[in-house]
């Protein structure tokens, strides 16, 4: 069945990506993405029946046996979902059995709620590597992508922002995946796990939580505000669609030339939050004035004020190329929130 799909979907698949990646060569190949049901991991997990791949979707168990964004996905019949808990030892061993490449997307994520329960970070995002890297060194697994964020960087102390650029935990959030980083890379170093850190910047597009800040800014211009409320608009982002960062995975998981290390994912562009905020409203032809709401201002010295993504090391050892530049995937981004305003709260500031 698999097969079939990937007849009928590679020609578009690979316009859509605008890569060579060889499709061919992940046939038969079965892959694990833990946080499948998330925005990113949502995307990819679809890119990987797409592009051939055994699909085992690792999913945080729930009473209604909910599958998140893959919850009446095309492809749903084609992946096999595996429900459980990434703080779960147990349930993640036996997720990781059988499985070729490991994709770790399952995260706490959201800056603002890494202030009111840091401890809750640390036992997702740093004991769920653990979790996973030490069930693939036991498993034997070929391949493990492990997710990062640019906010491990901190504000830029110079740019563009490379693989070698310090890492400073400004926020609890920041310092969990610093911590569950390092973890990874020492299962590379102390017991040769083949482990690769995927590090992308600012990912955006379909799907995307509530909280981000362009679907923050959308839907209230959606739900037919003027007054938009934000935080800091001074500090700027280094933007990526939703489709190119997992596509960079996909590159990053055939190539061996990325073991061991961390791999940027980023535009090698940056616009500053009032500047996106702007361009937005003008892509919806609305009048916006901005609001500065002081729930959604972060501490001072935790505000990261500049990312801005050196790509060098993908470009240069792959064939990944961006599809979408930001007017492209901010017009994808709106049409999709156009028609799911309803799953989305504008009213009201969920930390």
């Amino acid at each position: 069945m698999k097969t079939n799909i990937k007849k009928t979907v590679f020609s578009d698949i690979k316009e859509i990506t605008n890569t060579n990646v060889d499709w061919n060569r992940f046939n038969g190949k079965t892959v694990l993405i833990t946080g499948a049901g998330g925005f990113i991991g949502s995307h990819l997990t679809e890119q990987c029946v797409e592009a051939g791949y055994n699909v085992k979707a690792f999913v945080r168990y729930n009473s209604k046996s909910n599958y998140g964004w893959l919850e009446g996905s095309k492809y749903a019949s084609q992946i096999e979902f595996i429900t459980g808990d990434i703080r779960d030892y147990d349930s993640v061993h036996h997720a990781v059995k059988g499985c070729d490449t490991v994709f770790h997307l399952a995260a706490l994520i959201g800056i603002p709620y890494s202030y009111v329960s840091p401890m809750a970070y640390i036992k997702t995002n740093v004991e769920g590597t653990y979790n996973i890297v030490q069930s693939c060194r036991e498993h034997g697994t070929e391949n493990v992508l492990v997710t990062s964020t640019s906010e491990t960087y901190g504000t830029a102390q110079y740019i563009p922002i490379d693989e070698k650029h310090p890492l400073v935990g400004q926020s609890p959030y920041s310092a969990s995946k610093i911590g569950a980083d390092q973890i990874a890379l020492s299962y590379f170093l102390s017991f040769n796990t083949p482990v690769k850190i995927v590090r992308p910047f600012n990912t955006y597009g379909p799907r995307q939580s509530a909280r981000a800040v362009i679907p923050t800014i959308i839907t209230q211009l959606l739900s037919g505000k003027s007054d938009i409320k934000l935080g800091h608009i001074t500090p700027t982002r280094d933007l990526t669609f939703v489709k190119d960062t997992a596509n960079g995975f996909i590159t990053i998981a055939q190539s061996s030339k990325f073991t061991g290390s961390v791999t940027n994912i980023g535009m090698n562009n940056e616009i500053s939050v009032g500047d996106l905020a702007k361009l937005i409203a003008e892509m919806m032809g609305k009048k916006i004035n901005i609001i500065t709401d002081a729930q959604r201002v972060r501490p001072d010295n935790s505000e990261v004020e500049r990312l801005y993504c050196d790509n060098t090391k993908l470009i240069t050892n792959s064939n990944w190329k961006p599809a979408y530049n930001i007017q492209s995937g901010l017009k994808e981004t709106i049409d999709f929130l156009e028609k799911h305003l309803h799953l989305y709260k504008p009213d009201i500031y969920n930390v």
